[in-house]
């Protein structure tokens, strides 16, 4: 009852608080939203013009952009894009040249813009600041803008700011006195000073676009001549207490007498009431610095992932002008090194991320509204997630204050990719830049508990850059420890940082191609990366795992009502109906879909049965509609699901606790023994009981055929726990099947497709001739009415029948335009899994890892180069860049014979590779019957024409 009474008491005390401090708001702001005059600058004459000094005559509304308000040029053939273009042939190839005329401009390198402009532009208001704000210090404040800002009161320059990241604002002393004003702000989003790179988020057209305007809140704040500039909180947990560090500002400079308050409340039920501290000083010059340590009491909260604790620093500023009063959330928590991974309040964590890269189809820029922010982390949170990355950008407040309630561990960038068109470490205005924008973005956002890690930005260049990020990250860690630092997402790493950002852990790297783990190994589940982190003494996160595709949904065109548009997807919708697939658009996208699952499966669960990891950043959860398109989320650019997998689904492998298997392979013969070692990733928020830990295999119909369990004691939190070993004989399986294997820990459970297949197979059918070339003898079994059985040797199709196309089993990596047409070019399998030719060979409409091997012995057949319109039974799923009908097993009918087609070779050392055998085995029961009746004639040539001689 004592607990309830302090929970309501300081409800009410916060409530009264924040009464005080909304008058006090009311009483000193006035809001600068609504209606703007504006004018184009885009010969650049407004400054010799002297257009501060004239009243403009066009019109628009803010916060917004000038695309929000329509303004700007049509997009065309010489719009001066921000961001590089690594495939160029839209300005060229004949394929494109219909999306190259006016009136019908369609690109495929990012969202369009419904306006583009690059440029100055002006925007001014007339404002009245009453004479109750005489002899205040009045602050302009623009939350966000983008991106560089000078500002004119009444035709007085008040000077220039360039933050990409933060609030532009100025304390106009004597400038701003009661009475009416022409306030004028002139915005340029043109590389200027200097170049933070062309591909950085923060700027470039690949994700937000490269917009003109102010956002967020716009407004006037009337402060005291003494007023409080910053204020930063260092939460000590194991003193209880918070170092309050202030900058008082003395406008004046003469010697004043002031008093500053500060309490820390919580809204949460049973926290202890603290007390107001007071300290009274007398400052005098232009700043002083004042440092409080406020104690926390006996039993402060902590906040982390799983109990997101806040509390609300209320600092009153008395003065004999007035009262200046701020509030501050914080949390207390410490984020530190624990050997190689990281501790939240001394408690082990495993960082499970995705990337956010500025990806804002409706506006073109981030939202500043907490309740926008809110949704996309809980649907993060919905799919396992406690961490964002934010790509060579930094957000808004909103998005910190959403991360602090939801308990997200943020890394944030200062909003730079010095690479391609940009280097860092050579002298260059960017290298002092970088260091301004830091302290900038520190000052703005430093005391969210969410804000746990920083970076200069992404994947840096330039001869002297790791010098100069090893001297930026001990600058950082010297000044502010409440976090940690690291050169940059990627590389260089360096024993000096706080951990290490580097690509070398994951399934799949850049330009591995068909020789990565995944497209180059045999399916398999049995190995970490321990090996690659070994060297390191530190933390090691993996930089930006998956990066695997998806086929467009084309459904998806329609949602695009704001200022950005999906012309690229209508690019690909036109390819695919000329193709004369349109039809099987959502096939494509759900077959694609569950392969694109399968390899994030891969990927998240290797960095979670690595020891000592300390885990991952994901490229990523959503779509990313830049760089040529790069469809590697499982959610849509709106952070909405695609239809399937769903976050329950997801989470299942990504998450706290996540069950683990080290499958050796995942093919086996049913005269083999199942031995697969289990083990438990274990990063909760407590003890999870041992005893509930079992383990079943049932059949693709969900009857269970074996189960056990582990004597396992009450596991702690903060490790990956080793359970024990699934040793199960496959013998009693008599029939090809695809088994579940699934482990089960309480509410957390893991599952696993296996294939098994009988280890003795009938004898191939007497009447069907199986060969690798149609030569005379099989043609001649044709001509006789017989059946033919083509297996081909991969490397024997012409490239104009698809020899050219890489196949592989994961899904295209990124995509094919960025990454310079790196293999696989392909997504996957789509068959109807109930085709007579596939009963002895189990398998759902899409790729799964049975069919790994044949697509490492393929090549996928373009259809048409046989016959047009012709319908494989088994596709493979192109580029939706060049969406051709391709096929891997397709028949036909040759004069009186019938012919079945495999771009698999399944003859090649069968002995070593069950799938190829069960698979042939088939084909040949399906030859076999009289369900085996091709319709489609081809003439014999049409088929010799696409080998090779």
């Amino acid at each position: 009852m004592r607990s309830y009474v302090r929970y309501v008491f300081s409800l009410l005390l916060l409530f009264f608080a924040m009464m005080v401090h909304a008058q006090h708001n009311n009483d000193n702001r006035i809001d600068l939203s609504g209606k703007w005059r504006f004018a184009i600058d885009s010969l650049d004459r407004g400054i010799t013009g002297k257009w501060f000094s004239r009243k403009l005559g066009d019109q628009v509304i803010l916060p917004g952009s000038m695309t929000t308000n329509g303004k700007g040029n049509e997009v065309d053939l010489h719009t001066p894009w921000t961001g590089g273009i690594a495939d160029s042939s839209w300005f060229k190839k004949a394929e494109y040249a219909p999306y190259r005329v006016a009136g019908n401009i369609k690109i495929p390198f990012w969202l369009q813009p419904v306006k583009y402009y690059k440029g100055a532009a002006w925007y001014q208001k007339t404002v009245t600041i009453p004479v109750s704000w005489s002899g205040k210090e009045v602050e302009l404040f623009i939350e966000r803008s983008h991106w560089e800002t000078t500002v004119w009161i009444d035709g007085k320059e008040a000077g220039m700011q360039n933050s990409l990241g933060t609030p532009h604002s100025w304390v106009l002393s004597g400038i701003l006195t009661p009475g009416t004003h022409q306030l004028t702000i002139r915005v340029d989003n043109r590389v200027k000073t200097f170049n933070v790179g062309e591909n950085s988020h923060s700027i470039s057209d690949h994700t937000q676009s490269n917009w003109n305007g102010m956002t967020g809140r716009l407004q006037l704040v009337a402060r005291p001549r003494v007023f409080i500039d910053d204020i930063q909180l260092f939460p000590d947990i194991d003193k209880k207490e918070v170092v309050v560090k202030t900058v008082l500002v003395n406008a004046g400079g003469k010697s004043t007498a002031v008093t500053l308050e500060a309490l820390a409340v919580t809204t949460n039920a049973g926290a202890e009431k603290l007390k107001q501290l007071t300290k009274r000083v007398t400052v005098s010059g232009d700043t002083t610095r004042l440092e409080l340590v406020y104690p926390m009491g006996q039993r402060p909260l902590l906040w982390d992932e799983f109990a997101p604790h806040l509390y609300t620093m209320q600092l009153a500023l008395r003065t004999p002008s007035g009262k200046d009063v701020r509030h501050v959330n914080f949390g207390m928590r410490a984020f530190e090194v624990k050997g190689t991974r990281f501790a939240i309040n001394g408690r082990t964590t495993f960082l499970r991320g995705t990337l956010e890269c500025a990806i804002f189809p409706l506006t073109g820029y981030p939202p500043t509204d907490k309740a926008s922010w809110l949704r996309i982390l809980k649907k993060a949170r919905s799919f396992g997630l406690n961490h964002i990355r934010f790509h060579s950008w930094t957000p808004p407040e909103a998005a910190f204050d959403a991360a602090d309630e939801l308990g997200f561990y943020l890394q944030v960038e200062c909003s730079s990719w010095a690479n391609q068109d940009s280097r860092i470490g050579s002298g260059d205005p960017l290298d002092t830049w970088i260091y301004e924008e830091s302290n900038r973005v520190v000052k703005s956002y430093g005391n969210h508990p969410s804000f746990v890690m920083m970076v200069y930005g992404n994947e840096p260049g330039g001869p002297g850059m790791k010098h100069y990020l090893v001297n930026f990250v001990k600058y950082w860690q010297q000044k502010d420890p409440r976090r940690l630092y690291t050169t940059g997402a990627g590389w260089p790493v360096a024993p000096e940082s706080d951990y290490n950002s580097t690509p070398d852990p994951r399934v799949q790297g850049w330009g591995q191609g068909l020789q990565s783990v995944i497209n180059g190994q045999p399916p398999r589940t049995d190995y970490d990366w321990a090996s690659v982190i070994s060297p390191w003494k530190q933390p090691t996160v993996s930089h930006e795992i998956g990066q695997w595709c998806v086929y467009p949904d084309l459904k998806e065109i329609k949602k695009y009502t704001g200022v950005l548009k999906a012309k690229n997807f209508e690019i690909f919708r036109e390819q695919l109906a000329k193709n004369g697939m349109l039809h099987l658009a959502d096939s494509f996208l759900l077959a694609s879909g569950k392969l694109q699952t399968l390899c994030y499966k891969a990927d998240i669960e290797a960095a979670l049965r690595t020891p000592g990891f300390a885990g991952f950043q994901l490229l990523d959860l959503h779509d990313f509609p830049g760089q040529g398109t790069a469809l590697v989320g499982v959610l849509n650019p709106f952070w909405e699901e695609k239809g399937y997998v769903t976050g329950a689904e997801y989470s299942r492998f990504c998450n706290a606790v996540v069950p683990l298997a080290r499958f050796p392979k995942m093919i086996y013969r049913n005269n083999e023994t199942l031995n697969v070692p289990v083990a438990l990733a274990q990063f909760g928020p407590g003890i999870l009981n041992g005893s509930r830990i079992k383990w079943t295999i049932a059949g693709e119909a969900g009857s269970i055929l074996f189960e056990g369990d582990f004597k396992t004691t009450a596991i702690p939190a903060g490790s990956t726990v080793q359970l024990g070993t699934i040793t199960q004989a496959l013998a009693s399986v008599l029939t090809p099947s695809r088994l579940i294997v699934t482990v089960s820990a309480g509410s957390y459970r893991n599952s696993w497709d296996i294939f098994v297949y009988p280890s003795v197979l009938p004898a191939a059918p007497a009447d069907v001739h199986i060969t690798q070339q149609l030569d005379a003898a099989a043609i001649g079994v044709l001509q006789n009415g017989g059946k033919v059985l083509l297996s081909l040797k991969k490397g024997t199709l012409k490239d104009a029948a698809g020899g050219n196309i890489a196949v592989g089993f994961s899904s295209i990596f990124w995509n094919t335009a960025w990454t310079h047409n790196q293999p696989p070019h392909t997504l996957g399998i789509l068959c109807d899994p109930r085709h007579p030719a596939l009963k002895e060979f189990p398998t759902q409409y899409y790729s799964n890892w049975q069919w790994w091997d044949a697509m490492s012995h393929s090549n996928a057949i373009i259809m048409d180069s046989i016959s047009k319109g012709l319908k494989p039974i088994v596709r493979v799923i192109d580029d939706w860049v060049t969406a051709r009908p391709l096929g891997l097993i397709t028949e036909c009918t040759i004069g009186k014979g019938k012919l079945l087609i495999s771009g698999i070779d399944l003859l090649t050392g069968s002995e070593k590779r069950p799938e190829a055998r069960q698979l042939l085995h088939s084909l040949l029961s399906y030859m076999d019957s009289n369900r085996f009746d091709p319709v489609t004639a081809v003439a014999a040539t049409k088929i010799t024409a696409l080998l090779k001689e």
